[in-house]
């Protein structure tokens, strides 16, 4: 797809929201390969908030990135966490110079560690409502284009008013409740990870694209598919390896 498609095709995923089986987990690690494809980044990270203005990690490009935000977290140091609380984008934070990252020296070094050398950090937000950030990663000293720039917080919007339709759509009280599905989907998801990972004897990314793909394929949601590889419904041998 041209690269006009394929923003078409993420503005597209949005207007998903109004199924009634709306997967908050597969549309965010959707949007990061959206991000992925469009952007010249490495990785990507999406963090929502929940009802107490607690930035959670729903969803990361690969494993590396997963840790790394929720090393932010756990800090609470970051662009992205910066980002969150101000409402304002953080854009070509050059990890390796102490004067930009002097907020957040732990996480700046985390980072490099895990080999990126530059940042960037988008709100989601609607108006005055701030639900989460996107965080784009680049393991190449460049700054990002102001093309690129538009694009990211095009689909960080996107994104943020597909949210806040659904959660209007479901009910009321759909914030507390979807952010708690989700973060108990991602315990699931995390450990039928771990499981197809051992028994492939592969890395955590490699098993989680295989789980993202069997959902797909067989029109199931990602959660229930790592639920039925838990409890030994799914057999690994029914999984197609990517």
């Amino acid at each position: 797809m041209t690269r006009e498609e394929q923003l078409l095709a993420a503005m597209v995923d949005a207007v998903d929201t109004l199924v009634d089986d709306f997967d908050l987990i597969d549309f965010l690690h959707q949007l990061c390969d959206r991000c992925n494809e469009l952007l010249d980044v490495t990785a990507v990270g999406v963090m929502l908030t929940d009802p107490d203005g607690r930035l959670h990690l729903i969803a990361a490009s690969d494993e590396h990135t997963r840790l790394l935000e929720l090393f932010a977290l756990q800090t609470d140091q970051g662009p992205c966490v910066e980002c969150h609380r101000s409402g304002t984008a953080r854009l070509n934070v050059d990890l390796g110079s102490p004067a930009q990252t002097a907020a957040f020296p732990l996480f700046a070094e985390r980072a490099r560690r895990t080999g990126f050398t530059t940042t960037h950090a988008l709100p989601m937000r609607l108006r005055q409502q701030i639900v989460g950030a996107l965080n784009l990663f680049q393991a190449h000293e460049q700054n990002i284009s102001d093309s690129d720039a538009r694009i990211a917080q095009a689909l960080a919007d996107v994104a943020t008013i597909a949210i806040l339709q659904h959660r209007t759509i479901v009910h009321g009280n759909i914030e507390r409740a979807q952010l708690k599905a989700a973060l108990s989907s991602r315990i699931v998801i995390e450990q039928a990870k771990g499981i197809l990972s051992e028994r492939w004897s592969t890395d955590l990314d490699t098993a989680f694209d295989a789980l993202r793909h069997h959902a797909r394929a067989h029109q199931l949601t990602l959660t229930n598919v790592c639920k039925q590889l838990i409890d030994g419904t799914l057999d690994t041998a029914d999984i197609q390896r990517p």
